[in-house]
């Protein structure tokens, strides 16, 4: 079971990014403020839930939230400052559009730069240990998962809707055969 909050009686935000290990597309990022007495037990590490769980809970952590938003870091914005500061801006984008604000910040993973005055922790597999970076890990990667889809409609050759931009074998032939696409991270070895 999944710990409800990393300090108690704080207003804490939760934390985390999906699409970080991707050739192509957007970096996306999530905040979550759980209600301090909040209770789900299917909330999980989003690597560790079905496709299906994933859509279902998301719309029940958007519900039960007291406040939740997403935050997008582009691959041109990628390329220029690097994947981390990416994250870490997406992270802090997300922050940005809450409509409540944290009083502390925790944040999957280990690297995180200060944001306005509010202290954070970093947590090393925090989407596995905190619900509201277990809820971020969800909105994250589910809003990610719906933008490569769309991609996936442009360019179906790169078997976006099955690998979401990741690099796979598959992937990888498809940039050799057809070249890169503007959503392509240029920064990265693609081939």
């Amino acid at each position: 079971m999944l710990e409800k909050y990393h300090t108690e009686g704080v207003m804490e935000a939760g934390c985390d990014e999906a699409g970080r290990g991707c050739l192509a597309g957007s970096v996306y990022a999530a905040a979550v403020i759980l209600p301090p007495d909040y209770h789900n037990d299917e909330l999980n590490d989003s690597k560790q839930l079905t496709d299906l769980k994933r859509k279902r809970l998301r719309d029940i952590i958007e519900r039960d939230a007291v406040a939740w938003a997403v935050g997008i870091v582009t691959p041109e914005e990628i390329d220029k400052i690097n994947i981390l500061n990416a994250s870490i801006l997406a992270m802090q984008r997300a922050l940005d559009k809450l409509t409540v604000r944290p009083e502390a910040i925790i944040v999957d993973g280990n690297r995180f730069k200060p944001y306005r005055d509010i202290p954070h922790t970093c947590i090393v597999k925090g989407d596995a240990k905190f619900l509201s970076i277990a809820a971020a890990s969800i909105l994250a990667k589910t809003y990610r998962d719906d933008y490569m889809d769309g991609l996936a409609e442009e360019y179906p050759q790169y078997g976006w809707k099955k690998n979401k931009g990741y690099p796979t074998k598959k992937h990888r032939e498809a940039i050799m055969s057809h070249g890169v696409t503007p959503y392509h991270r240029k920064s990265y070895k693609l081939f």
